[in-house]
């Protein structure tokens, strides 16, 4: 019984990007300024990053332990996303200051 919690926050998140994703989809919207569109943007690479995160931290507990070259992938996997999704969230707030000294 090692870490339920883990996978019950790990299967909220992943339905979470799912809409928030689904939120973000607006294929005929124009957006007024480039500012927007980048924050935009941002929005959905974090949510697809984790996206990616959640489904590779799910296959790691499904694969078989025999496996070793596919865990190593997905552990790596795992961690670019997991960073990505770090950098995409702190890109957001910097855009944001970035884009009102701008003005």
């Amino acid at each position: 019984m090692p870490n339920f919690w883990h996978d019950y926050l790990l299967v909220l998140s992943f339905v979470a990007c799912v809409a928030g994703l689904w939120l973000l989809f607006e294929p005929k919207k124009v957006l007024a300024t480039d500012s927007e569109q980048t924050e935009r943007i941002l929005f959905r690479m974090s949510f697809t990053y984790w996206l990616v995160y959640c489904i590779a931290v799910g296959i790691q507990k499904l694969t078989l332990p025999d496996w070793d070259i596919l865990l190593i992938n997905l552990k790596l996997t795992a961690i670019f996303s997991y960073f990505l999704t770090f950098s995409c969230i702190l890109c957001l707030p910097l855009h944001q200051i970035a884009s009102r000294q701008a003005v």
